[in-house]
């Protein structure tokens, strides 16, 4: 059975309450906290930016980061979220000039680095980098909105880039990102991801025990992935 990861982002958590939000959900079971960097020019939204990976940090929070920038240019803000307390910087290839430089960056800046793909966005650049991806991001909605729905295709990606991953022989994660819900998580775990970003489906679901934490949905996926045939 494959290390499966599951990432919630922040996206969608209760802002005024940060600090407790990303307590409460690790408690409740998630591995990874999930940052969804925006820029309002390479995505037309914007979010949050270093200082809230550094405030997490301080709060106290321990386990792995994993910052995703949809953010044009990249390379300026990466030692930023570096010295932050990243332990992922995923970015689009689109987003930088010289891909293997920015990906060497994050590298050199102590980090996993990754390449993240839209989902129109073929996976062909990785065969020239893929000695320098630690993870792979798949976006199974368009960036720069939470609460959207899967795209279908996606699972056809994900299974070219297990293909790829195999044939590299490293040791490289498959993360997806949009739309992941309870009802289809165990069909995209088959299809080859074992990291899962959600978003929506876990800020936005409680359970019945405590109106502050959320082991009915994180349980759920668990559940569903232990049926996953991989």
């Amino acid at each position: 059975m494959p290390d499966f990861k599951i990432a919630p982002s922040i996206l969608s958590a209760d802002f005024a309450r940060l600090g407790e939000e990303v307590d409460n959900v690790l408690k409740s079971g998630a591995d990874v906290v999930h940052f969804d960097v925006m820029d309002n020019h390479y995505v037309p939204n914007l979010t949050i930016g270093p200082l809230v990976c550094d405030a997490l940090r301080k709060h106290g929070v321990t386990a792995d980061i994993d910052v995703h920038l949809m953010v044009k240019p990249v390379d300026r803000i990466i030692p930023d979220f570096a010295a932050a307390g990243a332990s992922y910087i995923t970015f689009h290839p689109e987003a930088s000039e010289h891909i293997d430089r920015t990906l060497q960056l994050i590298q050199g800046e102590g980090c996993k680095s990754g390449l993240v793909f839209n989902p129109a966005t073929p996976l062909d650049v990785l065969k020239h980098v893929i000695d320098k991806v630690d993870i792979i991001l798949l976006m199974s909605v368009n960036p720069g909105f939470g609460g959207q729905s899967f795209i279908p295709e996606t699972l056809n990606k994900l299974r070219e880039a297990r293909e790829i991953i195999k044939a590299s022989g490293r040791d490289i994660r498959l993360e997806i990102d949009g739309g992941v819900k309870v009802d289809n998580i165990r069909e995209i775990a088959e299809a080859g991801a074992d990291m899962f970003v959600a978003g929506s489906a876990v800020f936005g679901a409680k359970s019945d025990s405590d109106a502050n934490t959320y082991d009915s949905v994180i349980k759920a996926f668990r559940e569903e992935l232990a049926k996953a045939k991989v």
